[in-house]
């Protein structure tokens, strides 16, 4: 490459007005980088096609370089002032502009976030109006229960998806969504890793198509009151195998570049250190953030399971979780899931170890106890990954002829209280379908909240004109 391509910098500056007339300055250390000192002739020119101006030092240029003395100093002064170079920058709406210097050429055009924002918007808005089926990326997949309910919701709403992409870092996690998973399908790619390693993997993510809707599930064990109790954690990022991991969903979300993004994990991750950079950097990126916390009771679940969900929609998009419908209410019994279980099956037990332990943790003050329902309970208490264990703080259901007997509930029982489609763990062990079920969402308030989107997308549809979206923070002082 030659040194006259060769990038030399790059800076943010504001657009000016002079008498109605906008200005734009380019001075000091960046004019130098480009060999623009003062008494040099340039020329400028605007290129609409890429929305860019081009300023070149030329000897038949008709433009010099100004200067101003700053302690003796002279320091070379770009001054542009004119309505045909700038008004292009003004009419989109962009009150800065991104610098970029070569040797003997400085080019000025629109923020680079700001421009994936409208070239995303465009892609959306293309796509929506052909009626082609929108792509959709997962992080943290697990077995793909949030990526159903994505798919489900959006359909209800009239938007097709397809899952493009699909990460996780458990092989038998994603060897049975592959296998079993309606979403998954022979295009889906699967990246079987860590997180980290896929998105700082250039190559790999380079193979990646955009996406037009990023969904996560946060892995929640640092987040989680169990999970810092358990680990001694000074904050949630301590984990040492999932407390950083907003960076690399961060990292993921700037170059796969989707329209719209949704995260879910407990509702304490709101009120970590990475709850608030993710909030940041999504805002920098050009994503409005709406959160709130989804209680399954509100859609009559018998798991009265709380999730915090994000959705992160590109400016130009209007989302509200005012847009998330709720059924009507009604009462539920236990009994409705249960599955028939004989009453002299060897899953029952009178778990004395545990019902010992239960008097001894009450004897020392201790709140450790035993969740107990029956058929006539009303709500079940919350199924963790750990349910198959039987431990002191687990959910069991009461034996109907013998109180003394318990067992725990079935895999099936299981994904019936977060409305789990029961055809994705048919047949898997106690432990493996505890593990993913006890990770996963509430499955109807995710649909609902898709649907929403889905409802929000097909507005955008019907939008005339996209207008660029302009966010970027080019007044930003250090602390």
């Amino acid at each position: 490459m030659s040194q006259a391509n060769t990038f030399q910098g790059m800076e943010f500056r504001r657009i000016g007005s002079n008498k109605g007339t906008p200005r734009l300055w380019i001075e000091g250390a960046q004019a130098v980088k480009a060999g623009f000192v003062p008494g040099v002739k340039f020329t400028a020119k605007l290129d609409p096609e890429r929305s860019m101006v081009i300023i070149e030092a030329s000897e038949e240029g008709r433009r010099i370089v100004s200067k101003k003395v700053v302690r003796e100093r002279e320091i070379p002064v770009i001054d542009i002032q004119n309505e045909g170079l700038l008004g292009h920058f003004v009419r989109m709406g962009l009150s800065a502009v991104r610098i970029v210097v070569q040797l003997h050429r400085i080019f000025v055009m629109p923020i680079s976030s700001e421009l994936r924002a409208k070239e995303r918007l465009c892609r959306l808005k293309a796509k929506m109006e052909r009626d082609e089926p929108l792509v959709m990326g997962s992080f943290s997949s697990g077995v793909g229960i949030l990526d159903r309910a994505a798919h489900v919701g959006l359909t209800q709403a009239g938007v097709g998806s397809r899952l493009a992409v699909a990460n996780e870092i458990r092989a038998d996690c994603m060897e049975h969504a592959a296998e079993r998973n309606p979403v998954f399908d022979a295009r889906t790619i699967l990246l079987t890793a860590p997180m980290q390693e896929v998105v700082f993997d250039d190559w790999a993510m380079a193979q990646l198509p955009k996406l037009d809707v990023f969904t996560i599930g946060i892995p929640c064990s640092g987040a989680s009151n169990a999970g810092r109790t358990k680990r001694k954690l000074t904050c949630p990022e301590a984990h040492p195998d999932v407390g950083h991991l907003v960076v690399p969903f961060l990292a993921a979300v700037a170059k796969t570049s989707p329209c719209v993004v949704v995260v879910e994990c407990v509702p304490g991750w709101l009120n970590t250190a990475s709850a608030a950079i993710a909030r940041s950097t999504l805002r920098d990126l050009g994503y409005i953030v709406h959160e709130t916390v989804l209680h399954a009771a509100d859609w009559n679940m018998l798991e009265h399971r709380e999730r915090m969900c994000i959705v992160a929609v590109t400016l130009g998009l209007e989302f509200s979780f005012d847009l998330v419908e709720r059924p009507a209410r009604r009462s539920r019994k236990v009994g409705e899931i249960l599955e028939t279980v004989a009453l002299d099956d060897k899953s029952w037990s009178p778990l004395t170890y545990l019902k010992d332990k239960q008097e001894r943790d009450a004897a020392a003050g201790k709140g450790f106890k035993m969740n107990i329902v029956d058929a006539e309970s009303e709500k079940v208490f919350t199924l963790n990954k750990t349910l198959a264990k039987r431990q002191s703080t687990g959910t069991f259901i009461r034996h109907p002829a013998d109180p003394e007997l318990l067992r725990i509930p079935t895999v099936c029982e299981h994904a019936r209280c977060k409305g789990v489609w029961e055809d994705l763990v048919e047949g898997v062990t106690q432990t493996f379908g505890h593990e993913v079920l006890g990770q996963a969402v509430s499955v109807p308030p995710f649909i609902a909240v898709f649907n929403a989107i889905g409802r929000a997308l097909q507005a955008f549809r019907r939008v005339g004109s996209i207008a660029f979206p302009t966010f970027a923070r080019t007044e930003m002082v250090s602390a």
